[in-house]
């Protein structure tokens, strides 16, 4: 069961028994990606690369137009799976790589920077956003990309399906265009029956308007929405953006969708039931034959959910109906004491009534974050990536930081470094309504705050990415953001450059397992079948940055040129392979 409450689990130490076998990796503010001793690198699919070996290629200087884009790797790869193709040895050499494209740098996508903006850069950055589906196969000890009939983009343009309780002819989702296109894809989740779910998260920043007239409504205000957005100003060249002119195209965003990785044909289906807001990721477990999906809302001060399939999903597949479309979404509410709830978000259920104003389930979704508040949720630190261990079924939630909230399961205010909680279901179910929690381990830096155990082998900070391999390990990476990475006034310059860490939820030993290149986030992570190749993504290398300077037309290798180092060339989003010299098992 869950440790009391509020009791951190101790790091550990180095040389003890357990998962850990590899000596852990300094902390850096190199332009560089390091991994321990007898380990070895390979970068994979950087921003650009074709889709197929036949197409358009690379260009430097940025200056690929948005018809090429559509058929080259996104900007900032986020999380990913890697589906095997083949059995046995073959799955392990062979596959595909389904990875998101969570945003763009526009000082580094177009060869002039976003000063002017026009309707083909809209169109580019449109293109670099999404998902890539692209084939890749180990040849002679090196991956590289090879033709496939399975290759493809979705981007922000790619025709799309709405499907459960919010369809689209729903009022709310009447828009002056056909639904299309996904934007700001975090991490994702993965089907019991083989399909990719990635997850929209921070949607809200790529709409804006110039009329002074406008003023988001309340429902809007919640998530986010106003004039200027996150300052992309595609509403200048692209109606479709301007949300005073087409109000309801910012509902059709916010949603997991579902992509068939083997069938191109297929249209991404946005899943309602699911329900909408900054979705992280969507982890997804099997439990008494029903699917269960977890996921968190990335902004501070938001939720932790769970949706509960109804019934048992191969059922609901055999009579032509989707696990992901009948269910019970549900929103987390921790106590002081340790226990904790999850209250249903369902039309006619507690404070979700007619008479409080929710006209239907569909309402109740598409305003998810305002029925959670009216439950009573509890606020968390920013929840971000769900994992699950798959010995004893603990859930875990990253918190990546935040300005504290109210509760022992928020335990510092504020709270510039995170924290990792962890909680029991009971019975182990993962369909049960109640649990038991405890934070798994306090981030941060102890020479800026006393309350941290952790020490010079695994100190980090905000942690971001999390994920369970198949032998217990959890790996956790890190989204410090440039705002406070490498400065001692952040309290973040011991910490240094972004890192990956692999933790013994047995023992409790945390270790650095990888450091990456400057301005960069480390994000997504999975290896093959036999775990002796490890796929990690290196987000925005060379992003702006307090510490080191910003990216412009002028100078794109500002603050990093990784992983070309080409003197006329810029920082580009990639996939590192991490292996084995021994062709041993990664992490152990």
């Amino acid at each position: 069961h869950a440790v009391p409450a509020g009791k951190p689990a101790a790091p550990g130490k180095p040389g003890s028994r357990g998962l850990l076998g590899f000596a852990p990796v300094p902390t850096s503010t190199d332009d560089a990606f390091t991994v321990p001793p007898g380990y070895e690198t390979q970068v994979l699919i950087p921003w650009g690369t074709p889709l197929s070996p036949r197409g358009p290629q690379w260009r430097k200087d940025g200056s690929n137009t948005a018809a090429e884009q559509e058929q080259q790797i996104g900007m900032n790869h986020d999380g990913m799976h890697f589906f095997p193709l083949g059995k046995g040895r073959e799955g392990n050499r062979r596959g595909l790589l389904v990875l998101n494209h969570e945003y763009v740098d526009q000082e580094l996508l177009f060869p002039d920077g976003p000063a002017e903006m026009t309707r083909e850069k809209v169109a580019k950055a449109l293109a670099a956003h999404g998902v890539s589906v692209v084939e890749v196969e180990e040849r002679k000890g090196k991956w590289q990309v090879v033709e496939s009939r399975y290759a493809r983009k979705v981007t922000g343009t790619t025709p799309v399906e709405f499907s459960g309780p919010v369809k689209v002819t729903h009022p709310e989702l009447r828009s002056n265009n056909a639904p299309m296109g996904t934007l700001n894809n975090c991490s994702h989740g993965v089907t019991p029956w083989g399909t990719y779910l990635t997850c929209e998260e921070n949607w809200n920043g790529y709409f804006g308007t110039e009329d002074p007239s406008w003023s988001p409504t309340p429902e809007q205000a919640r998530y986010g929405i106003n004039a200027g957005g996150f300052g992309y100003r595609w509403h200048l060249a692209d109606e479709r953006f301007d949300v005073a002119r087409n109000g309801n195209e910012l509902n059709r965003f916010g949603w997991v969708v579902e992509i068939d990785p083997t069938n191109p044909k297929a249209k991404p289906v946005k899943r309602t039931a699911l329900g909408r807001f900054k979705h992280e990721g969507c982890t997804v477990v099997e439990s008494r034959g029903r699917v269960v999906a977890y996921s968190g809302d990335d902004q501070d001060g938001d939720y932790i959910y769970k949706f509960v399939g109804e019934g048992n999903w191969r059922t609901q597949r055999a009579l032509g109906r989707s696990p992901l479309d009948h269910g019970t979404l549900y929103v987390a509410r921790f106590e002081d004491d340790g226990r904790g709830t999850w209250l249903p978000l369902r039309f006619g259920t507690g404070p979700l009534t007619a008479g409080n104003g929710w006209k239907d389930q569909a309402d109740v979704l598409i305003r998810t974050r305002q029925a959670a508040d009216a439950v009573g949720a509890t606020k968390m630190d920013r929840p971000e990536w769900i994992a699950v261990n798959p010995k004893n079924k603990d859930v875990y939630c990253t918190l990546t930081n935040g300005t504290g909230w109210p509760g022992e399961a928020n335990p510092r205010t504020p709270n510039p470094y995170g924290h990792i909680i962890r909680w029991a279901e009971k019975g182990r179910d993962h369909t049960a309504t109640t649990f038991t929690w405890d934070i798994f381990v306090l981030a941060g830096d102890p020479a800026y705050d006393s309350s941290v155990d952790l020490n010079e082998d695994n100190i980090f900070g905000s942690p971001d990415g999390l994920w369970f391999d198949d032998e217990g390990r959890l790996w956790i990476q890190t989204d410090i953001s440039n705002s406070s990475q490498n400065l001692a006034s952040r309290g973040y310059d011991n910490i240094a450059n972004n890192a990956m860490l692999a933790a013994d939820p047995r023992t409790g030993e945390i270790r650095r397992f990888l450091v990456g290149p400057r301005g960069c986030e480390i994000t997504g992570v999975i290896t093959t079948p036999d775990r002796r190749t490890m796929f990690v993504n290196v987000q925005h290398p060379g992003e702006a940055s307090a510490a080191w300077g910003a990216p412009s037309p002028a100078n794109p290798r500002a603050v990093s040129n990784w992983p070309d180092f080409d003197p006329q060339g810029r920082p580009r989003s990639a996939t590192v392979v991490i292996r084995r010299t021994d062709g041993g098992i990664i992490g152990a």
